[in-house]
């Protein structure tokens, strides 16, 4: 491809409102232009990576035996009703104003089981694995980092279709190594987390995570041990803090100027650990007193998976005094109405000798016992963990990171086909709700974490497998040299012949502009080639990533070319190994 002829709008500076590398840098290498909050065009150059991403993943998915569709975005919304997943999306999904009882996808579970509902019949039917590379619309409250968070993208979706629970197991595993293998291939560094399932339901779920500081993801990571989780599930070796001994009766005391855990440690000199912090939830329109230990935050997302709530909320200050009769800092379990369900985190299991809010404003109870004085209708694990805790597996230190979600797997089990009635017959005859899987990849995710991976102050410095061309060939000086551009073209014709993407930068511009641009795109291969190197009979091939030059010898008959090809190609086959 002939540089001078290929749309790069390449700029010098990116617009203010992108603020990390991969947006700055898929602006200014002309890979997207923003359209509107969200919205991005992709350009011929960046498009041209896309379709590298979407080529291993098919490759990836038909080797597990996926079979592609193409489903529609437009979608009728009594579908997704009958799910329960127009309410749980909310503002999420976009609906069709002039067109009432239609919406955009933005996501396929609902539409791949109204379509298994109508031909999936019997056991034998199965196993399937259906996938679809495909744009999807959410309404994303607020669109920022450039592509990685869009109201409309481009994602590989995938369902599994089994008759058994062993039967899911080994779909959701054959995905699994899928999505380590498209990972590799595209050159990420990754780890795997377990998961929350949020609004997709089912039991199991796992994310592919990316490190980085800009990620919006957070995870806790122990380094020695692998163990690995999102923070919306992740646990800590944390132990309870017990009883101690006290037959002590509770007993109201005033605290006027407490509103918090802190001031009560300040002012009464209490032990941290034996506060227990009350905090209430509105799930599914029903109220829920939650006990936490000292400052510990609750996890609303381990919460509402555990009482399987489709929606949950912290209640607002009017459903505080409602319900407890006192505002925040002064609620507890004492007294509680009884349509108030309570829970409690595990490290508070079985407490005694605990101090509580009064549920009246300005005072507190000392000497709660869990057990005596309230019925906790369960203990789970319901906390934030910390950077520092130990880990389950050994108890070294966990370690907090920011990270990029690329990719998330799901057991749905048989949520979406009970709701939507799609059933097969089993060897005896009997229906039973056909059990699935559900799994997503961002296509637009996977190139902005290449660049978040592997850039520097000069640009972006492809993985040869996702790269938009193989090789950069700059020719310099080419308004002057006959030898030049004969020499070029030779070189470009011979690569492309051979299999080997070449982007040629045939314009008449200086070799510093040249230079910039090529460190900016960041082909995996420059190919320099000038009357200097072609008067010395040797040509100089850069490896964008690493900088390191090699020298081509060339010989008296340019026709040959032997050298050059050679260089290249072994060049390639040593990066695709690495």
């Amino acid at each position: 491809m002939y540089q001078s002829k290929l749309f790069t709008p390449t700029l010098k500076e990116a617009p203010s409102e992108a603020q990390i590398p991969s947006h700055i840098l898929m602006l200014r290498a002309g890979l997207v232009r923003q359209l509107g909050a969200g919205i991005f065009s992709f350009l011929p150059l960046g498009y041209r990576i896309v379709k590298k991403v979407m080529g291993i993943i098919r490759t990836e998915m038909d080797r597990i035996g996926g079979q592609e569709f193409h489903l529609p975005a437009l979608n009728p919304i009594e579908i997704w009703e009958q799910t329960g997943r127009v309410e749980a999306m909310g503002d999420v999904m976009f609906h069709i104003k002039n067109r009432d009882g239609l919406v955009l996808a933005p996501t396929h579970e609902e539409i791949m089981t109204y379509h298994a509902r109508q031909h999936v019949k019997s056991y034998r039917d199965m196993p399937q694995i259906w996938y679809q590379i495909q744009t999807k619309f959410r309404n994303e409250p607020r669109p920022k980092s450039g592509v990685l968070r869009g109201r409309q993208f481009t994602m590989k979706d995938s369902y599994s279709l089994d008759n058994s629970w062993e039967a899911l197991d080994t779909s959701y595993d054959k995905h699994a190594e899928a999505y380590r293998e498209i990972y590799k291939k595209s050159g990420l560094k990754f780890f795997v987390v377990g998961a929350s399932s949020g609004s997709m339901g089912g039991s199991d779920s796992q994310e592919f995570m990316v490190e980085s500081s800009f990620g919006e993801d957070t995870c806790a990571i122990c380094d020695i041990s692998g163990y690995a989780a999102n923070i919306e599930v992740a646990t800590s070796a944390l132990q309870p803090i017990g009883r101690i001994q006290s037959d002590d009766l509770p007993s109201k005391f005033a605290t006027p100027h407490a509103k918090t855990i802190n001031d009560l440690v300040d002012q009464f000199c209490f032990d941290k650990n034996r506060c227990a912090k009350s905090v209430i939830y509105i799930a599914d329109s029903k109220p829920y007193l939650i006990l936490m230990r000292g400052n510990d935050e609750l996890n609303e997302a381990k919460f509402q998976h555990f009482i399987g709530a489709i929606q949950c909320r912290a209640a607002d200050p009017d459903e505080l005094l409602h319900i407890t009769g006192a505002h925040a800092g002064s609620i507890g379990p004492i007294g509680i109405s009884s349509t108030c369900t309570i829970y409690a985190d595990n490290l508070l299991k079985d407490a005694n000798g605990l101090i509580c809010g009064a549920n009246e404003d300005g005072y507190h109870y000392s000497s709660l016992d869990l057990l005596r004085d309230t019925n906790v209708h369960a203990y789970a694990d319901f906390r934030v963990v910390h950077a520092g805790e130990p880990c389950i597996n050994g108890n070294n230190p966990l370690r907090i990171v920011n990270a990029i979600e690329v990719g998330h797997i799901f057991k749905l089990g048989t949520r979406y086909s009970q709701a939507l009635g799609a059933t097969f017959v089993d060897e005896q005859g009997k229906d039973h709700p056909i059990i699935m899987g559900s799994y997503g990849i961002g296509v637009e995710r996977i190139i902005a974490c290449a660049i978040e991976q592997n850039h520097d102050d000069k640009g972006i410095m492809w993985p040869l497998s996702i790269a938009p061309y193989h090789v950069h060939l700059l020719g310099l000086g080419l308004h002057k040299s006959a030898e030049a551009v004969k020499a070029c073209s030779d070189i470009h014709t011979m690569l492309e012949n051979s299999g080997i993407e070449c982007l040629f930068d045939d314009r008449d511009i200086s070799p510093g502009i040249k230079f910039n641009d090529a460190d900016l795109i960041g082909i995996t291969f420059q190919l320099i080639v000038g009357d200097k190197g072609l008067n010395q009979r040797q040509l100089e091939l850069k490896i964008r990533a690493t900088g390191e030059r090699i020298l081509i010898p060339i010989s008296e008959e340019y026709g040959g070319l032997t050298n050059i090809l050679t260089t290249i190609q072994k060049q390639i086959i040593h990066n695709t190994i690495q």
